[in-house]
């Protein structure tokens, strides 16, 4: 009995090997197509199977498609109906499906991977249900797609084996494979509106200088893709500082006009009697001062786009004229009666709760509804923290080559840091965080200690009142190892002379820390394939 136990743990083994390896890579940075994208790799590279992939069912099509591979597809778009082939079936049926031998299956079509004779004659074919989330029991939710892997002939007990690991792998998956859906569901969307071309999601509305990860901001990008190509006035919303000049860059590159300006004004940068001027512009001899006659920016935004930013902090006086310019699609500059025709399309943003000044009268009601056509609040930094890490590492590639720095990565501790902190000053303070970073860093990897002040707790630096000396030194000196067994991809003999000491103290280091030196070496060889 007792062997029998140890037998079924060996088998058990690469399993769950496999699915420590899959949590570890499902962590809330990441995005759910690169996470999905990672995990087919992680079954190709740890399993003997072959050609992983995941097909999602498209409900506007009632068809099944392919939608992600480890392996290139000869038939990328080819797709399933429900009930037809093997993938079809299992779709249809929301049960499991093993082939043992591909040629002898009358229901495998092989419309997608074009695999040999000989392959059809070796190989076998499994497929899952994937099940959309719920907490219903199984047999009460919605099929949403199938995971399908190839693997050679072997015993049915082996390919019994694998199918039940797969269909836990699945359930892992629902969630990614729901917001996949979702994705294809707004492609196709966006595609009838003529904001993106083709049908693999090559050409998608991805502005630049906009790195999200989180499906809060996939769907405020998706909003600004809609309004984008319209004249209709939008209404950015949001705390300072999370990115809100951005995504009006983003709107007017969506649009008709992006080849003609895009005008810019901070309405709380200038004193309020400025602002009226900067506007519409004024007569030379229309004030003490006025020695020509100046262009304002809804002149110079014409058949263009013009943004202004807080635009709360306008007077009463210049609120009317803007409400006037916005209907009547005309100006008068200062100290002139000649009105001047003007087409602009209009972009807003403010931090403040617009709706309390109306109340208060500090803001025209009418110039609000004017203004408020397609409001898009764009949540802060802490509420989606799965855009944190990839933004990061945006700014620290930009700084690094800015300030010649070879800094290559972000320590794990400093990135807990960074996403721990609640960001009061969103994107903008991120930014800076990682310029200072990279300005006081003189290694490669940007640690905690690069960290400002402010992000500073004594937990994260070791200085924790519970940890005795000994402790925080150890826990500095388990960091240090990690990364150079990172960097010499767990080779224990580099990493060594990285840290300047002999082979035999990095040996202790590693067994008394107990740290895994291979699981280093399959990680770079994983990123490096």
């Amino acid at each position: 009995m007792t062997q029998s136990i140890q037998t079924d743990d060996r088998r058990l083994q690469p399993y769950l090997g496999t699915l420590q390896k899959i949590v570890s890579e499902m962590g809330p940075q990441r995005p759910f197509q690169s996470t999905l994208k990672s995990l087919l790799h992680t079954l190709a590279e740890n399993h003997d199977f072959k050609r992983p992939h995941i097909v999602i069912f498209d409900p506007e099509t009632r068809t099944l498609k392919l939608s992600l591979t480890d392996t290139p597809a000869k038939a990328q778009n080819a797709e399933y109906e429900p009930g037809v082939g093997v993938t079809g079936q299992v779709f249809a049926s929301g049960q499991p499906v093993v082939v043992p031998c591909m040629k002898e299956h009358p229901a495998f079509l092989n419309k997608m991977f074009g695999r040999s004779e000989e392959e059809l004659a070796t190989l076998a074919f499994i497929c899952v249900p994937v099940l959309g989330p719920s907490d219903e029991p199984r047999e009460g939710r919605e099929v949403i797609g199938t995971l399908s892997v190839d693997t050679p002939n072997t015993s049915h007990a082996q390919l019994e084996a694998h199918c039940r690991f797969l269909e836990v792998v699945a359930g892992m998956i629902a969630n990614h494979a729901a917001y996949m859906q979702e994705e294809m569901a707004r492609q196709k969307h966006l595609m009838t509106q003529g904001l993106i071309v083709g049908d693999t999601g090559e050409g998608t509305f991805n502005p630049a200088n906009i790195v999200v990860a989180s499906k809060t901001m996939r769907l405020v990008l998706n909003q600004a893709a809609q309004v984008g190509p319209s004249r209709a006035t939008a209404l950015l919303r949001g705390e300072s500082g999370t990115g809100k000049e951005l995504l009006a860059e983003a709107i007017h590159q969506a649009s008709p006009r992006r080849d003609m300006p895009l005008i810019k004004l901070n309405c709380a940068a200038l004193p309020s009697e400025l602002v009226e001027s900067e506007l519409f512009g004024y007569q030379k001899g229309a004030f003490t001062g006025a020695i020509q006659t100046k262009k304002g920016l809804f002149e110079l935004a014409h058949k263009g786009t013009l943004f202004l930013d807080e635009v709360g902090e306008l007077s009463p006086s210049a609120q009317a004229k803007v409400l006037r310019a916005i209907q009547e699609q005309e100006i008068q500059r200062l100290g002139s009666e000649q009105t001047i025709l003007v087409d602009v399309r209009l972009i807003c943003a403010t931090h403040q709760p617009l709706e309390e000044l109306v109340e208060k009268g500090l803001f025209r009601e009418d110039l609000y509804y004017r203004i408020n056509v397609f409001p898009i609040f764009i949540p802060p930094l802490r509420e989606r923290r799965e855009d944190i890490l990839p933004i990061a590492e945006h700014f620290l590639r930009m700084y690094a080559e800015e300030y010649s720095k070879s800094i290559k990565r972000i320590s794990t501790p400093a990135i807990d840091l960074l996403t721990q902190y609640h960001w009061p000053g969103n994107i903008r303070e991120l930014k800076n965080c990682i310029e200072r970073a990279v300005l006081v860093c003189d290694e490669q990897v940007i640690r905690t200690y690069h960290m400002p002040p402010s992000l500073q707790t004594a937990e994260s630096t070791a200085t924790d009142t519970n940890l005795s000396f000994c402790e925080a030194v150890a826990k500095f000196e388990q960091e240090l190892l990690v990364d150079a067994l990172k960097k010499a991809r767990g080779n224990m003999l580099q990493a060594a002379r990285d840290l300047r000491v002999s082979y035999r103290i990095v040996n202790y280091k590693v067994k008394k820390y107990g740290l895994d030196a291979k699981k280093f070496a399959v990680a770079k060889a994983r990123g490096m394939k």
